[in-house]
Parts: C-alpha cells; structure tokens; sequence
C-alpha cells in the first residue's frame, strides 16, 4: 500500500508538472496562434484565370497551379487514400494524434534521432499554412497548439478540404484539383485509383517520388498507399492488383486551356499587374473575363494563319527543316519507333504540325505525322512548292515529288479543309496582326499579335508602329470635308513634279498603278486610292491643320510629322490605332475607348470591377468625345464604300472598280451586310507594309502584314506575274489589296453573321441631290452620266452643268485653273 501511495503521489506531482510545462509552452507560442479571423479568412495562392465573354478558360497565369475543388466533388477514393496514407485517425483525434506521438516518441528514444513527425493531416495544415518546415522541437510544439487550435475553430471536413486544396504535390502543382490536371490532364472525377494513389503518395516527397520525373519511385510509393488502403478496407484485393500493377501514365499537362488566344492573355496579364501588382494578380484567384467571345478570336486566329499561308506558298518552298538520314548521303531509314520518339520532341507552332517523310512516291509521299501516325500526302496538297529563291522569284514548278521532299526529310504540315486534309507548309517568314473593334464603345472583338506567341511574344496589333500608306486617306479626306470640300468636289488627277532647291532633287508622288483620269470627283478618287490627289488635298487643307485633324483620331500630335509625305501614308500607326481611328468613322464620328476587359472577378465569384466604357451617343449618360460630325463620318464612310462596290456598271464602259472590290465576291459578308461595309487598302514604299482596314456599323476591322525586319519587301509592286526566260516564276505583286484584305474577308466572313449591323443612315443635315459626273454640278439628266450625292446641307453645288461635262470649258468653269 506504502507503494501505491508513492506511485499515486509521483504521477499526481507528473501531472502538475507536465501541465505547468504545456501551459508555460501554450503562454509562450499564444502570441503565434493564429486568430479565428485568420483560420476562417485562409487564402489559397490561387491563380488568376482568363476566360472570354462566353466562359472558356484563354489561359492561367500564377507561381502555383490551383483549381479549388470542395470536398463534395473529390471522390470518396481519393479521400479514403490520403487518410489511410497520411491520418487513419483523422476522424478520431482532436488534432493531435496521441498514438502517433507514442509512436515516434519510442523511435526517439530507439535511436536518438527524429525519424518519425507523428503529423496529423491538421498538424501538416498548420505547418502549412503558419509555419516552417524546419525539424525542430519548438515547431512541433507550435504544430501541435496551432492544430488543436485549428481543430477548436473549423469541422473535421472544413479542416480536410483545406488540406487537399493546400497540399504540394511538385510540378507547380498545388491541391488535388490542379495535380491531376498538371499529371493526367483531366478534373479529380476521372482519374483512375491508381493514378488517385499516385496523388496521395506525393505529398511525403513531391521531387522524389514524382511520377514524371522519377516513375519508379513514384510506382513503389504508389503500391504502398494501396497497401495502407487495403489494410483499412477501403479497396478489394482485386482492385489493389489492378491499380499496383498499373503502368504509370503520368506526363506534364497544361492547363485546361479551350481557346489559345496567347496574345490576349498577355495583354490582360500586364494589365492586372498594372492595377494590383504582381502578388495579388497571381496569387488571389481573380477571374478575368475579356470582351471576346471564343469563335470570333478562333476566326482571327485562323484567318491570319491562312493569310499568311497563302501569301507563303505563292513565295515558294524554302525546303525541309532538318534532315533525320539522308540517302544521298548512304545514312540507314530510322526505324518508325525511333521517328515516333524524335516528334515527340518537336512541337506544334502556330498551324503546322512537324512531320518526317518516310517514303517518296511519283506524285506522293508516305510521311509520319507528330501524335496522328502515318498518312499518304497527295500531289495537290504539295504541287505549289516551287523552289524559294527570294521575294520575287521562285524556280520552275515540280513535276513530282522527289523534286520537293525525300525520306529524311523533317517537314511541316498543316490542315485545310476544316481539318479534313493535311497540306505541305513551312513557317511564314512575314508576320501579320489582326485587330477588331465594337465601334458603339471600344470593345474589343479580336485580337491578334503575330503567327505564333511561341516564335515571338512581340504583339504587334498593339506594338508595331508601322507606316499606314494608303490606310491614313480617309482621315485625310475627313479633314477636307472639315473645309468645306465634297465628295462631289473635283481634283486633278495628274502627275506631280516638285522641284526642292534645298535637296536639289524633284519630289514626284505617283499614283499606283500609275493611271491618271484627270479631274476626279472625290468619292471616286479616294475610292481608287488616288496618291496626288491626297497630295493636292493636303496642299489646299495645309499641311498643319491636316496634322491637327488626325490628332482627334486619338493620335499623339507630337509624332505626326508636318509634310506632304502625310498623304501618301509616311505616318505610323499600330493596328490598333487605325482600328480605333476608322470606327470614328463608323459610330458617327466619336472617339471610344478601346478595352479589352469586361469584368473581374474575385475566387468567390464576386464582381470587383466592370468596364462601364463611354460610348458613341449623343443622350446616354455616358458618351464618349465627338471629334468630327456625324455627317463628316458619314461622308467619308460613303467614299469608303464605293472602295467596296465602285462606280456601277455601265452599258458604255463607265463603270469602275474601287480598291476593296474583292469583297463583292464574298457570298458570306454580303448576305450578313448587304452594301452597308466600308474599306481602305493600304500599300507603303516598296512593298514593306499592307493593311486593309474596314468597318460595318458592328465592327472596325485591321489586318496588317509584313516583315518584322522594316527592311525586307513583301515582293515586287508589279500587278502581273511573269515569266523568264529560264522558266523561273516571278511573283505578282503584293499590296493591300491582295496580301492583306483576304485575311480581312477571311476573319469578316466568320465574324459579321455574329454582330447584327445597321444601314449606314443618312444623318440629319445631309442632302442628297443628282450631280453630273463629269463637273460635279447639278444636273437635270436621269442617265448613266449622273447620280445622286451626299452633301452636308449648305455645301451643295448651286450651279448646273451646261452640256454634262463634254467639253474641258465647261468642266474647269468656275474652278481652279490646276485643281489644287
């Protein structure tokens, strides 16, 4: 009894002892535990998303890959392996595992050495979320007060999901959500259990024992949690050899990513680090949703890629882009395993698809294709592939296809046909930008910055500044109505020869092609893209109040240079910028605002910012700048659309075609507009830059295409090919007209029949009265020689032509002797 007593009375002094010591501890790291604000308020380093205005997911940008899950939506399996592997007692402790600490407290005392933590899944949440990962008395015994802690304030499933939303498991890859989408590509409720318990044995060593880089590893970790799982009952025998036995099929996957708009993404990348800074923009879960919507950027994205494509393959074959053996050289065919191994390692960029030609037949090739095994390409999928020489000519046309590929031969392939067939392709060496307008308020519609982010992240839709040729007419044209000319106004069409004493050479601005009518009506000459009339027109406005008037346009004035050279296009601009200019013409005459933002959200789906942009309207609450008239808009909007559909057809030959005639031929734009689209070419110097511009009253549409290096020609300017007498082919020439209004009729075609336009109206304060063709004045005929005018009220002529412009005395009466 004596000793019972001494028994009793030294666990009573142990007790009292051992609760002084925990309660010295718990005074001591008070200060540390967290606040129940703090527990309830955790945030997860979630990365920001961004979607289109239809919800597809364009890209993710954040130093930690996560995708929020709630544990309703983890399947029971994945739950049931984490626990047997990681906290069989989950349900039982209070945060602390006291059979656990037992355990590694008799480890301790074996070996003198810390082998086992005896952590909890609440223990491993606090030293997550609070704590280092130092092995240390002292952050165990925070560990252990924080979990319980953790445990007094949140529910045992609170706590769990938590944990699966925390956890690392390597590759970037934070949470069950984002790992199975990092390793297997798809959502938690389609993995396999083998590829569940995969997973749930990462957490111990995600670099160690991770299935990509270490798969053996991974593979006996793997047969160890199924083992736990099956001495707890959670699996059959039958599903353990099943999964144990089970090849690893992990490998690195992006993310879910459903419309590849690499461009955008970084546009709105750069623009919510601008507004929040680096932390938060990547790490508190925002939500972007952009102005666009999915099929209509897909439409640019391809438009631009078939642009470009097309523009390639009338340049020629600059041959394959490595050789994997060579006959010539005696070297033995790898074997098809081999071959399927090197593609694996090369990539998709842009539309092509890397591919090795097996075998070479008359007017055919067997070739390997990257991810899609092999395929007979066709003669007509390869017959354009001249030998490339340069920018203008290429060598004579193959007769077969030895002449253009050989087994070996490492080459590029792209799909046409609406993926139906696959074609021979290369990289384009010349880039392109694509850039669509909501003219009513500045959204944007589309966006393009190159052929491939991959290539080159420069986004030239809003970097490039490029000269704009013919494209900065119709401002010009506008700062003339401005003065008081009309489309009905009539300019000398003639060559230009002015001598410069200073430079002591001639400036002689020509026309392209170099056709002269003499006196032009307006709307005819801006129609056909007359440069000396842009000339005289510049001369009779004046160079400064012409450079003032393109500064409403939203151009910085400073860079706008104050000579001649203004009219023919020396002024450079980015895609967005003429975008933005010629939808001033399309809305009325109001300067929007172009954004690219819709709204954002936070991780809980509230809306932290909406786009309330001003918008083109005379009694909204909200409208944006006029700069011009509505009728200035109107007129030059009505010059542009004869671009379109010309001068009418004639039964005497006095029809004529405006520059932008090709998109008459467009069934799918003209049943969605009818007559009411409006465009401008544009060709500099040389042939360095083209662009077409145009608009409906839905959309501003640009398309520009050259060569990043401003040095090298598209090709030559001559509007015919030919041939040599060495039978190599020269390549007709380039312009905007050809190189890039088809990439514009390519993107319109897909995007109109989305965005309902209106008629172009007539505004209040115009006329419309019957003017003879040949003087610009008044006529009393109903013929072929007349047609009605747009006139702002007050600027119509007052006058009748006598005899309807058959004499030259009648044309130049009452006129300038030189028409500017």
């Amino acid at each position: 009894m004596k000793w019972f007593k001494r028994l009793i009375y030294t666990l009573l002094v142990c007790t009292i002892i051992g609760g002084v010591a925990v309660g010295s501890l718990y005074l001591y790291v008070k200060p540390e535990l967290p606040s129940v604000e703090a527990l309830r308020d955790v945030r997860l380093q979630t990365p920001m998303q961004v979607f289109t205005a239809d919800g597809e997911l364009i890209s993710q940008f954040g130093e930690k890959r996560r995708i929020p899950v709630e544990l309703q939506d983890v399947p029971q399996p994945l739950i049931d392996a984490f626990l047997a592997t990681e906290d069989s007692r989950f349900y039982q402790h209070f945060g602390v595992d006291p059979i656990g600490v037992l355990r590694a407290f008799s480890v301790l005392v074996t070996t003198g050495e810390i082998q086992e933590g005896a952590s909890t899944i609440t223990m491993q949440l606090a030293r997550n979320f609070f704590l280092t990962f130092e092995r240390a008395w002292m952050r165990k015994i925070k560990e252990a007060f924080i979990a319980v802690h953790i445990e007094q304030l949140l529910s045992k499933d609170e706590i769990l999901e938590l944990y699966l939303n925390k956890i690392t498991f390597g590759h970037r890859a934070h949470g069950v959500g984002a790992a199975a989408q990092v390793y297997y590509g798809k959502p938690l409720k389609d993995l396999t259990l083998a590829q569940m318990a995969t997973i749930a044995g990462l957490p111990k060593a995600p670099s160690n024992l991770n299935p990509i880089s270490n798969p053996i590893a991974s593979k006996a970790r793997r047969r160890v949690v199924l083992l736990r799982m099956l001495d707890e009952n959670k699996i059959s025998q039958a599903e353990f050899e099943e999964a144990a036995n089970a090849p690893v099929t992990a490998r690195r996957h992006g993310a879910e990513v459903t419309v590849n708009a690499p461009y955008l993404a970084e546009m709105v990348r750069q623009e919510m680090v601008d507004r929040y800074g680096d932390d938060k923009a990547y790490n508190e879960g925002y939500k972007v949703y952009t102005t666009i919507r999915s099929d209509v950027q897909l439409a640019a994205r391809q438009a631009v890629w078939d642009n470009l494509h097309s523009y390639d393959e009338r340049h020629g074959y600059r041959g394959p882009v490595s050789l994997l053996w060579s006959a010539e050289k005696e070297e033995e065919p790898v074997e098809e395993p081999a071959i399927r191994q090197y593609l694996e390692q090369l990539r998709v960029i842009g539309a092509v698809t890397p591919a090795v030609v097996i075998a070479v037949g008359e007017q055919s090739a067997e070739v390997m294709v990257k991810d899609e095994g092999k395929i007979t390409l066709p003669w007509e999928a390869m017959h354009w592939a001249r030998e490339y020489l340069n920018e203008e000519r290429q060598g004579p046309p193959p007769e077969t296809a030895g002449e253009i590929m050989q087994p070996g031969h490492v080459i590029w392939l792209r799909r046409v046909n609406d993926g139906s067939e696959w074609r021979l392709a290369q990289i384009p060496e010349p880039s392109s930008a694509i850039v669509s307008l909501r003219p009513d308020d500045g959204a944007v519609a589309a966006v393009v910055g190159g052929y491939s982010f991959q290539l080159s992240q420069y986004n030239r839709a809003l970097q490039a500044e490029r000269q704009v040729g013919s494209n900065i007419k119709p401002l010009i044209y506008s700062a003339a109505f401005e003065e008081g000319l009309t489309l009905a106004t009539l300019v000398n069409d003639a060559p230009i020869n002015q001598w410069n004493p200073g430079s002591g050479i001639a400036w002689r601005p020509k026309n392209s092609p170099e056709v002269y009518e003499g006196p032009i009506r307006l709307r005819k000459a801006l129609a056909k893209s007359k440069n000396v009339v842009s000339v005289r027109l510049i001369r009779e406005v004046g160079v400064k109040q012409v450079a003032d008037h393109l500064a409403k346009f939203g151009l910085d004035r400073s860079e706008i240079p104050e000579n001649e050279s203004l009219s023919l296009g020396s002024l450079s601009m980015t895609p967005m910028q003429v975008a933005r200019a010629f939808a001033v013409f399309a809305n009325g005459g109001f300067l929007v605002e172009p954004y690219f933002i819709e709204r954002i959200e936070d991780a809980d789906g509230n809306v932290l910012d909406e786009t309330d942009p001003a918008r083109a309207c005379f009694d909204c609450d909200k409208p944006a700048p006029q700069v011009i008239s509505e009728q200035n808009a109107f007129l030059v909007e009505q010059a542009m659309n004869s671009a379109v559909w010309g001068g009418g057809s004639w039964p005497n030959g006095t029809g004529w075609n405006g520059t932008s005639w090709r998109i008459q031929r467009s069934k799918p734009i003209t049943e969605a507009v009818g007559r009411n689209i409006a465009g401008k070419t544009g060709t500099t110097n040389d042939v360095r830059d083209t662009w077409f511009s145009g608009f409906t009253s839905s959309l501003s549409t640009t398309v520009w295409v050259g060569f990043d290096d401003v040095s090298r020609k598209l090709g030559r300017t001559s509007k015919h090919p030919e041939v040599d007498s060495s039978q190599q082919a020269i390549t007709g020439g380039e312009a905007g007209a050809k190189t890039a209004l088809p990439g514009w009729i390519l993107f319109m075609e897909k995007a109109l029949p989305l965005f309902p336009s209106r008629e172009f109206g007539i505004p209040p304060g115009v006329v419309n009265v019957r003017i003879d063709l040949e003087s610009g004045k008044l006529s009393h005929k109903s013929d072929y020689t007349t047609r009605f005018e747009y006139f702002i009220r007050g600027t119509e002529p007052t006058e009748y032509s006598r005899n309807n412009g058959n004499s030259d005395s009648d044309i130049f009466e009452d006129n300038d002797d030189d028409l500017f």
